[in-house]
């Protein structure tokens, strides 16, 4: 069935250096949606003062490489966090700092856009590769390169369309939303915690023969007897635990503030070329009264249910 037509920015391969990996207050690794949107949002405001009236109404992200700087040694039990080399204060001692998760990252970016014309699309790009190279910050981290920007047409329907796109793609993961998986959890009794854990947990399991031989196997949570994918826990927005109202020294003095904690659900990497339409990796925003998510229009739920997961997660803290 053939459909809308969408107008696609895509820029491939951006090398993203010491990006912040903290997504969440009890997570660490690629960074939250609301890192990516905030992106491509802050360039769209970019390109609005300067004239060129384009709209970035979604965005989708594809992970080529990632890079965490973490380490482990042969006898450690968990992982340590790659500090940075900071100067010494002025009695030559080091100075107290805050750990930080870092990543480098390469990623490319599928960014729906409207208001620009076909003959504009030229100076469109332009301005982004300047800003790029210019002035700005992806996730927290410096862009150290990337390749030329382009703008293609994608018809809904039409399998021509969907191949260039998985094409300029590969090789590489999209970042998918399962927030599915923990709400058809949470119906079978399951807390918001445990069904989150339950897909991430790796289960060991050994077996021993008759000669005595021990064999050990390792196993994640499988859906109809099917691998459950490579699943990832992800931030993907805030939930508001306070009243709009004003803060003394707020960072914008126009805008209400109110206190927030993060939004932790489920995701999956995914190959592009098994996507079956661009709609599929396509991240938007979405505020409902105290809600401020990044969603996909195909996990789009009841905000009840979605209530229900965040007060579940945040009982256990």
């Amino acid at each position: 069935m053939i459909g809308e037509v969408k107008k696609l920015l895509i820029i491939p391969h951006i090398k993203v250096h010491n990006a912040n990996a903290l997504s969440s207050p009890f997570t660490i690794g690629f960074p939250a949606m609301t890192a990516w949107l905030g992106a491509v949002h802050a360039l769209q405001r970019q390109l609005n003062t300067q004239g060129i009236p384009v709209v970035f109404s979604a965005t989708g992200v594809v992970s080529h490489d990632m890079d965490l700087q973490t380490y482990k040694g042969d006898n450690d039990f968990v992982h340590s966090i790659v500090g940075t080399g900071n100067p010494l204060d002025k009695t030559g001692a080091r100075s107290a700092f805050i750990e930080e998760a870092r990543c480098h990252l390469d990623v490319s970016l599928v960014v729906q856009f409207d208001n620009i014309t076909i003959d504009e699309r030229e100076n469109l790009i332009d301005a982004i590769s300047h800003l790029l190279h210019a002035k700005m910050k992806m996730a927290g981290g410096d862009i150290r390169d990337f390749k030329i920007p382009f703008c293609l047409n994608s018809e809904e329907g039409v399998p021509e369309d969907l191949i260039k796109i998985q094409r300029a793609l590969m090789p590489g993961y999209a970042l998918l939303e399962r927030r599915d998986l923990m709400i058809n959890a949470m119906k079978n009794g399951a807390d918001a915690l445990d069904a989150l854990i339950d897909y991430l947990a790796i289960h060991h399991h050994c077996e021993t023969d008759e000669d005595g031989k021990v064999t050990w196997s390792s196993y994640r949570k499988t859906l109809d007897n099917k691998p459950a994918g490579w699943v990832v826990p992800i931030a993907t927005g805030f939930h508001g635990i306070s009243e709009l109202g004003e803060a003394k020294n707020q960072r914008d003095p126009d805008t209400p503030h109110r206190f927030a904690e993060s939004i932790v659900t489920l995701g999956e990497f995914k190959m592009p070329h098994r996507i079956k339409s661009i709609e599929d990796i396509l991240w938007r925003y979405h505020q409902k009264d105290d809600l401020y998510l990044c969603q996909q229009k195909a996990q789009e739920v009841k905000p009840q249910n979605i209530d229900r997961e965040l007060h579940s997660i945040e009982s256990e803290f």
